[in-house]
């Protein structure tokens, strides 16, 4: 499949609203047209994106059931959304997005927004292997706190980085309720592959791992209080974190969204060394005929905080 390598090739590439549906249908279809409804692979081509099935007579969109479901403004917008997204090293905010769009709604943007975060977890994606630092972290807020409950205002998060001699590998991140061994060990299940060799400090809920399979290091602390230099791959993470959510979101977050945000962050930073911003732009567009629409009601309605 072929997708844009930088912003010349794809504005060449989508002229028009019926390069974006033939491209959808490319990505839906790579087979060709197969009826949702009885399997029949005959159908007539209609207008704006329409199919009729020739066997079933039932008609069906490009856009049914995937997240450009019932959507009021055409393909060729929702692609430049999801290119500039992607193409921009940093992301772009709400505000921004409507800005370049022209879109008459801030809501519009934020909604969209946070329908691409939901495309940017991949079902197919590997867990952490090798060597993984794991630690807590608090972000937000201006008041210290205690590890084990956080502080008023902030957030507590789990960071988890492969570490490849001096440099880091993938990472994963998610907000947690507490730094209890449920939490973490939960976090770290579903994460990091059994065998890993896990380095952490000596937070006690972290005693169990060697019984859940993988092996155990405890970095020792030869500073007081002074956790950046025990884990250091972790709280590099965690600062660049920080500096993204405060540069291109001015660290207004919904607690309730974050989990959304880190999604994202996660994506970017994995994803840092890519040198094809199309291929990034496919691989969403691919989610996207996936994934099932999802409503405005829905997204605000919707916790993924933790």
């Amino acid at each position: 499949m072929y997708y844009p390598r930088d912003q010349i090739a794809f504005d060449k590439l989508f002229k028009s609203e019926q390069d974006c549906i033939d491209y959808l249908f490319e990505i839906r279809w790579p087979n060709g047209f197969e009826c949702p409804n009885c399997g029949s692979v005959l159908f007539w081509k209609k207008n704006k994106g329409r199919y009729e099935c020739r066997g079933c007579h039932k008609e069906t969109s490009i856009t049914s059931g995937t997240i450009f479901h019932k959507s009021t403004k055409p393909l060729s917008i929702w692609f430049k959304a999801i290119w500039w997204m992607i193409a921009q090293k940093n992301g772009v905010s709400a505000k921004g997005l409507q800005k370049i769009l022209g879109l008459g709604s801030y809501q519009t943007a934020w909604l969209w927004l946070h329908k691409f975060r939901r495309l940017m977890v991949m079902t197919s994606r590997s867990k952490l292997k090798g060597v993984v630092e794991v630690d807590e972290v608090l972000i937000g807020g201006k008041k210290s706190g205690k590890r084990d409950r956080g502080a008023e205002g902030k957030s507590l998060i789990v960071v988890a980085v492969e570490v490849l001699g001096r440099k880091t590998g993938r990472t994963r991140i998610s907000r947690i309720p507490n730094a209890s061994s449920e939490s973490l060990e939960q976090f770290i299940q579903e994460n990091i592959e059994k065998g890993t060799t896990i380095i952490t400090d000596g937070w006690p809920s972290y005693s169990r791992l060697t019984d859940l399979g993988y092996i155990h290091k405890v970095q020792a602390s030869n500073v007081v209080d002074e956790d950046e230099e025990i884990l250091p791959n972790v709280h590099r993470i965690a600062s660049l974190l920080k500096r993204w959510l405060l540069g291109t979101h001015q660290s207004y977050l919904n607690k309730n969204k974050l989990g959304y945000y880190l999604d994202e962050y996660v994506f970017r930073y994995n994803r840092r060394t890519s040198k094809s911003r199309g291929l990034l732009f496919f691989r969403l567009l691919e989610q996207g005929v996936k994934n099932q629409p999802i409503s405005f009601k829905k997204v605000v309605e919707e916790n993924h905080g933790s």
